[in-house]
């Protein structure tokens, strides 16, 4: 007897205004037609990448999942590692609930399951650390197995050479990966994350004839994961499940808000503005950042820099439109880590790490914080992430206008007949068959 299989693709930053473009695409507006849709979802605070992922497929706030931002929380550098691994998240995930259940399952370049024991089939979205690093060992490192490399990443890596992180060369490779996969082991579940929308509105904007190419292109690889299971004989019981975690917005400028908190003395540098040590310092989440102290319980410093971000938000020239102590920001949106303090952006700016001048720096493409548009804002600002699910799990033509993102995971495992428990989202029944 067949049972439910799920696939998910969360396209990186698709918003409910492209499915406009999409809607027009004969793969996507047959998943329209047939399936069912949450307009937009409320993401989590920040919409950044990797903390939202851990949201999607856990359906719990960063506040418990403890995957506050991209990168791992390190002072006094300009960028750290990321959370690659899926040790950062400190709860079960619909990966668990699946081997849980005795399904199989997988994923490629899903955020923070790097070495996940509970993916059978994992291609890591983990990168090289060296111009030197061996792609294979790469992926070894981060958990994929022998069966995956030779009968997958082998096969494909040479979509990679030169190109590792660029799109959309990388998300050829995911897609490429993705279909052999579904072909070569048939999962129960399979999360793929695909990046080039993403890239595109960094480098471009918010709509572009770039943009616009990253749908086309999006278009191509959804169909090809479509016929990849119509060839392994599972597309019948396969839930298709379209999604994304976040929008951007187009800034003008970048700010270093550290430059201030070393000209206040509180943050310490040599003579060659070589970091030394420090009292405060902000670490960026692109349209938000996170404010550490060295000692949190020292009331003077905490005082004095709560003190030094209120007026550089009053002064109106920072970019910084909010300020949050961390009592604050986590009653609401859930946001809670070492940090003492969150800036939120005036929707223009988006924030560096440096300490050094200078304090404004022009917009680049180097980095996704530095482009013509990035994320990490509250999540209610802005184009909106959606959902489109198709399959024998979801009721055709169902339409909710919005829920929380954090309601995905919850609503997916009820799909596969799954249970997980303390969740902080509730299934979307509205979008669900009959169980």
């Amino acid at each position: 007897m067949s049972h439910k299989k799920l696939i998910i693709i969360s396209h990186d930053a698709l918003v409910y205004d492209d499915l406009t473009y999409l809607g027009k695409l004969p793969v996507f507006k047959s998943l329209l037609e047939c399936g069912a849709r949450v307009n937009t979802l409320r993401s989590i605070y920040p919409t950044i990448t990797y903390p939202v992922h851990v949201s999607i497929i856990t359906g719990v706030y960063p506040n418990r999942h403890g995957v506050i931002n991209n990168e791992l929380p390190e002072i006094g550098v300009l960028s750290s590692p990321w959370h690659w691994f899926s040790s950062s998240n400190k709860v079960p995930t619909l990966f668990k609930a699946a081997k849980k259940a005795g399904l199989t399952t997988a994923a490629v370049f899903w955020p923070v399951t790097g070495n996940d024991p509970d993916i059978d089939y994992l291609i890591d979205e983990y990168w090289s650390q060296s111009e030197d690093d061996d792609l294979e060992d790469v992926f070894r490192r981060s958990g994929s197995n022998e069966q995956v490399m030779d009968r997958v990443v082998k096969k494909n890596l040479h979509m990679l050479k030169g190109n590792e992180r660029k799109h959309p060369e990388a998300d050829e490779f995911v897609f490429a990966c993705a279909c052999d996969i579904i072909r070569e082991f048939k999962p129960d579940v399979l999360a793929i994350h695909p990046a080039a929308i993403d890239g595109a509105r960094h480098s471009s904007g918010l709509f572009s004839e770039k943009v616009d190419r990253s749908l086309d292109d999006t278009e191509r690889w959804t169909g090809m994961i479509i016929q990849a299971t119509k060839e392994a004989g599972t597309y019948e019981d396969t839930n298709f499940v379209i999604l994304s975690d976040h929008g951007q917005l187009e800034i003008k400028r970048i700010i270093n808000p550290n430059v201030i908190l070393r000209d206040n003395g509180l943050i310490t540098t040599d003579e060659e503005g070589n970091f030394l040590d420090w009292k405060a310092f902000c670490k960026s989440a692109a349209l938000s950042a996170h404010v550490y102290l060295k000692d949190p319980s020292c009331k003077e410093v905490y005082n004095r820099t709560y003190e030094l971000l209120c007026y550089m938000r009053d002064e109106g020239i920072y970019g910084i439109s909010e300020v949050f102590t961390r009592e604050e920001i986590n009653e609401k949106e859930h946001l809670d880590g070492d940090f003492s303090f969150v800036i939120e952006s005036d929707g223009y700016t988006s924030f560096g790490n440096d300490w050094r001048r200078p304090l404004v720096r022009k917009l680049d493409n180097s980095d996704y914080r530095f482009g013509r548009a990035t994320h990490g804002h509250l999540p209610d600002k802005g184009p909106q992430p959606t959902l489109i699910a198709a399959g024998p799990s979801f009721r055709k033509n169902a339409i909710v206008e919005r829920r929380p993102i954090v309601d995905v995971a919850p609503t997916l495992a009820m799909a596969l007949g799954l249970s997980m428990d303390n969740t902080d989202g509730t299934p979307i029944t509205e979008i669900l068959s009959e169980i």
